[in-house]
């Protein structure tokens, strides 16, 4: 009897820490998203964005020879 105790005891300690890697994991994530979501709003576009700029100087095609 004692060792289904204890193993009844270990197993909602488990619970508990997979509980709380979980909380923790999804506060780095709303956190991450709020971030990335601040970051956009002050660059003045979304999430995703355009990787060039609309006025660069380069052209998009390489000159043929």
């Amino acid at each position: 009897m004692y060792e289904y105790e204890i193993h009844q005891v270990r197993a909602a300690e488990l619970v508990r820490q997979a509980e709380h890697s979980r909380l923790v994991r999804e506060a780095r994530e709303a956190r991450r998203n709020r971030r990335a979501e601040r970051r956009a709003a002050s660059a003045g576009q979304d999430a995703e964005g355009r990787v060039n700029s609309p006025r660069s100087r380069r052209s998009r095609f390489a000159r043929a020879a």
